[in-house]
């Protein structure tokens, strides 16, 4: 192979890595709903009862119990649903959870503190965060290239279940 040759395809393979996104396109089976398994560290994506996508997920550093205040490090339990996208998120990709609800707002009202917000599913943790399984301040987290498929294939508006 001469040189000029090398350094064509050199180019065309630096253009081509370019053109690489995180921005994935899908185009299968609505996925209808989420569930999380805390217990079991497992999220589901169903299109109807049909299983489409099955992850393992790292939580809040304190993953036992429905998530009361902020700073309490737990993952919400309980029926919520995605509400936003954030496409700059600090964790690769991320959905938001409509947490808190209602009852989570006064819950949280009733012990005289705030209930926390910014619970998301996003992507891998950054070199200054906390080492370990879970290790989130109540978000669920997958790796970067999970998330990208997540994020192509949940729409805002998709119900989210979290059981313990």
């Amino acid at each position: 192979m001469n040189r000029a040759t090398f350094l064509k395809g050199l180019a065309a393979l630096t253009v081509l890595g370019a053109c690489s996104s995180k921005f994935k396109r899908y185009n299968g089976p609505e996925v209808t709903r989420i569930l999380v398994y805390k217990e079991r560290r497992r999220m589901y994506l169903l299109h109807n009862d049909q299983v489409l996508k099955a992850y393992d997920i790292d939580l809040g550093f304190a993953p036992v119990g429905h998530k009361q205040v902020e700073g309490d490090g737990k993952t919400p339990e309980g029926e919520y649903f995605i509400d936003r996208r954030n496409p700059e998120s600090s964790f690769h990709l991320s959905l938001g959870l409509s947490y808190p609800n209602d009852a989570d707002r006064a819950a949280a009202k009733e012990l005289g503190k705030s209930p926390g917000g910014d619970i998301f599913i996003h992507g891998a943790r950054r070199r200054q965060d906390r080492r370990g399984a879970d290790w989130t301040w109540g978000c669920i987290s997958v790796s970067n290239r999970e998330m990208e498929d997540i994020y192509s294939m949940v729409r805002t508006g998709t119900p989210i279940s979290l059981y313990p």
